[in-house]
């Protein structure tokens, strides 16, 4: 089990940087795997993290996303709105273009992104949908597909 949880700790380090593998996998962890023995969900503490996909990158779930929130210096994986966005994330809404205040200029579409209040808050977790330069951009446009939603 040990060198299973050191496995995922390196592709969450490649994924999202040094420190996210054992920011994510820390404390009681379980890992839920398909028919095949391959791993699929990945809990810690009870909450689901992340999920591993068959693609060989991580989904994150809320508590993966708060996790992440606390090892990962800002602006690393984060997209900024403000007041006027937060109830439909929270609701599980998708972002658009329009209501990014700001965001880490490594983002390229397909990226799990942490979705924050300008207060620092998370609200949710997604997967971006536009780069960086493009939600900064644009003005029309889905910029993070919503996946999960952190209740107020």
């Amino acid at each position: 089990m040990a060198s299973d949880i050191d496995a995922l700790r390196t592709v969450a380090d490649y994924q999202f940087g040094a420190g996210a593998g054992a920011a994510l996998f820390e404390g009681d962890v379980v890992v839920q795997r398909t028919g095949s023995g391959r791993p699929q969900q990945i809990l810690a503490d009870g909450e689901r993290v992340v999920s591993y996909g068959t693609d060989g990158r991580f989904t994150l779930g809320v508590a993966g996303g708060l996790r992440l929130q606390r090892a990962l210096e800002a602006p690393a994986y984060r997209v900024v709105v403000g007041d006027d966005s937060e109830p439909f994330v929270r609701e599980e809404r998708n972002v658009f273009a329009k209501f990014v205040q700001r965001v880490d200029p490594q983002i390229r579409p397909g990226d799990e992104v942490l979705v924050e209040h300008d207060r620092g808050d998370l609200l949710a977790v997604g997967r971006a949908e536009l780069s960086a330069d493009a939600m900064a951009d644009f003005g029309t446009g889905m910029a993070i597909k919503i996946r999960d939603g952190r209740p107020a």
